[in-house]
């Protein structure tokens, strides 16, 4: 399958000799070599997202509820979405409702597993789309907005560890995303050039039929939420020593960390 995802979005920069030097309030320090890790870690990553609610300006992290992205640029070629399509000046909501479910690191990676549960998302933009979806030709430029709801999100973060200023930091350097939803609600404005009756029914077919549609734009949704996720984890993490975390980090791993150059 041909896909391409193009987000220009949260385009977040951080500097090598900036990062938080005391412990913030946000910041729950768990211990790998405590038997309750596992439940003080989904404490911990909890209030992390409860932080990035409304942003860290500090760190120069945006919100992420409300998220703004300015373009997202879809192309997929096969299947049962065919589409060239651009999303501007989009508005996500409802990331800031984020239930954490599970929280686990891997003992020795340090890869992380997290599970979350969001009641409901809600993306609303500007579009410009030629394709078809469920091929059902569309075509059509306008308002448009998509509310998954009661969504589950598996996320595994692949991580190193490199050093800056003599601490040792996490580096996000993957993010893969599986989920579940309970429901999609749709719509496309001014589908065919306004023509009122084709717009409606088209728009209750793919309300009627959300569970194929969400199927067929599963791999468009995965790579949006991946891209976002990861943009945040590089962020946040390029910026709070790993041991602010978690405090007892094995030693070997601590001495055999890549090396990274302060500016």
């Amino acid at each position: 399958m041909q896909f391409i995802l193009f987000i220009v979005s949260i385009v977040l920069q951080y500097s090598a000799g900036e990062y938080y030097k005391t412990k913030p309030s946000f910041v729950k320090t768990c211990l790998k070599s405590d038997p309750d890790f596992d439940d003080c870690s989904k404490e911990a990553v909890q209030q992390l997202f409860n932080a990035l609610g409304p942003g860290l300006p500090e760190i120069d992290l945006p919100p992420l509820d409300p998220l703004k992205i300015p373009k997202i640029r879809i192309l997929q070629g096969e299947g049962p979405v065919n589409v060239n399509a651009a999303l501007d000046n989009v508005v996500v909501t409802g990331f800031g409702k984020t239930e954490v479910l599970l929280s686990q690191v891997d003992g020795k990676t340090y890869d992380f597993y997290t599970k979350v549960r969001v009641p409901k998302i809600r993306i609303e933009g500007t579009y410009d789309l030629k394709g078809k979806i469920l091929l059902i030709p569309l075509v059509g430029n306008g308002r448009c907005w998509f509310e998954p709801s009661n969504m589950t999100i598996d996320i595994i973060s692949a991580v190193k560890l490199y050093e800056k200023s003599g601490l040792p930091f996490f580096n996000v350097t993957q993010c893969h995303v599986k989920y579940n939803i309970g429901g999609l609600k749709l719509h496309m404005g001014n589908l065919f050039d306004g023509i009122s009756s084709l717009e409606e029914s088209t728009n209750a077919y793919l309300n009627a039929n959300w569970r194929p549609v969400s199927e067929s734009l599963r791999p468009i949704l995965s790579k949006t939420i991946e891209d976002i996720l990861l943009g945040f984890m590089q962020q946040i993490f390029h910026n709070l020593p790993a041991d602010f975390m978690i405090g007892d980090l094995k030693s070997h791993l601590v001495n055999k960390i890549e090396k990274k150059v302060n500016d």
